[in-house]
């Protein structure tokens, strides 16, 4: 729903972020909202990039976790191989969660797992010739549909943005 700015000139467009401010502000007045129109943006923001990936990543076959598991493994270097406590901490994925991961993309032959020379309880998973392939291509794949996703920014706002971001993510240390 665009209204006219201040200053009339271009109409400013409302995401679904004010609309749930003006609630906000309507029915409790007492609390400052603003740091929501930051963190419900980045909330909304993210799921609507994670779905659009997926959408993207569809025709490769792969999840967007799936991606992320294979792309950190490539992205390693060569041999392109990381125990699963490495890749659950680049990915943020739960235990249970990593394991059934792997065990997808070993089943279509896209990881190989072995023995951990330094750690004879776990499995290091490396990716496959085909999963190398694949990775490659997918993240070609990826990489245009997110420089389709800020290609309304200019290179100082996608620069200036991508500073901010940072330093909010640095903030929060998890």
């Amino acid at each position: 729903m665009p209204t006219k700015s201040a200053r009339g000139a271009a109409p400013v467009e409302h995401d679904v972020v004010d609309l749930l401010l003006l609630d906000w502000r309507r029915e409790r007045p007492d609390l400052d909202a603003s740091a929501m129109a930051v963190v419900g943006r980045i909330l909304h923001l993210g799921r609507l990039l994670e779905t659009g990936a997926g959408e993207y990543l569809h025709e490769s076959g792969i999840s967007y976790t799936e991606l992320d598991v294979l792309a950190t493994l490539r992205r390693s270097g060569a041999p392109y191989r990381l125990t699963p406590t490495t890749l659950r901490k680049s990915v943020l994925l739960t235990s249970g969660a990593m394991t059934a991961c792997l065990n997808r993309l070993e089943t279509r032959g896209l990881i190989v797992r072995n023995l951990e020379a330094s750690d004879r309880r776990s499995l290091a998973a490396a990716l496959t010739a085909r999963g190398i392939k694949l990775i490659d291509q997918a993240i070609g794949v990826r990489f245009r549909q997110a420089s389709q996703v800020v290609s309304g920014l200019s290179a100082a706002e996608r620069t200036e943005l991508a500073r901010l971001l940072r330093k909010l993510r640095l903030q929060l240390r998890a």
